[in-house]
């Protein structure tokens, strides 16, 4: 008789669990399995140190400000600070399989500045360039061209042949740019650090500001809309 009687509970314990799971199913597990199904979309921003956040607090750089910026309107957006300081085009070619692991949606491409602080032949920056945007393509990435400018100093012909690296590209590749990362604080003391080559976190803003609406433009692409 204990032993019916144990077998009975147990057997209306496991018709009752079964009862919920399926009510759990039809009314909630909807929602849940709603939710699960949205991935985060994946950024990297793969550049200098521009955006490694050079000189710096956490979580000023440009990745981070940007997220910020983003974390209304896009909650399962993730932005991955890939930007090493002092980094060339060539730097980043030979460590973007490694900076730009799988799952990843978007890349914002932003090197070059060093390359043109040291003189670096613009043909070798846009071969660089190009071997990544290559890689990435190949690899369904959408990549955001982020172009930089050369200062006076090089020269006329080198200042012309470096500025037109990034149109060049982007217009071959059918890429989303963004002309200048430091259109806005460039030659602004006040949104430049003691080196006047480095935005402030205040500077960081200011550039933040001017590309939301390209980025905008580059998520909305990587969705497919």
């Amino acid at each position: 008789m204990i032993f019916n009687s144990n077998a009975r509970e147990s057997s209306l314990i496991f018709r009752t669990s079964f009862l919920v799971s399926i009510a759990l199913l039809l009314f909630g597990g909807g929602q849940i399995a709603h939710a699960n199904s949205v991935s985060a979309q994946k950024i990297v921003v793969l550049g200098d140190s521009l955006v490694a956040g050079y000189g710096l607090d956490p979580g000023d750089g440009f990745p981070e400000q940007m997220a910020k910026s983003l974390a209304l309107k896009h909650q399962n957006l993730e932005i991955i600070n890939a930007g090493v300081s002092g980094d060339t085009s060539s730097g980043g070619l030979s460590r973007i399989d490694w900076s730009v692991p799988d799952e990843i949606d978007g890349v914002i491409l932003e090197l070059g500045a060093n390359d043109a602080l040291r003189g670096i032949a613009p043909e070798l920056t846009k071969k660089n360039l190009e071997k990544m945007i290559i890689r990435l393509q190949k690899r369904n990435i959408e990549v955001l061209l982020v172009g930089m400018r050369a200062p006076p100093n090089m020269g006329k012909p080198y200042e012309d042949e470096f500025n037109a690296i990034y149109s060049d590209l982007a217009k071959k590749y059918k890429l989303i740019l963004y002309p200048f990362f430091l259109e806005g604080v460039v030659a602004k003391p006040e949104l430049n650090q003691a080196d006047a080559m480095h935005p402030t976190a205040e500077g960081v803003g200011v550039i933040v500001e001017r590309f939301l609406p390209v980025m905008e433009v580059f998520l909305r692409r990587i969705s497919g809309d």
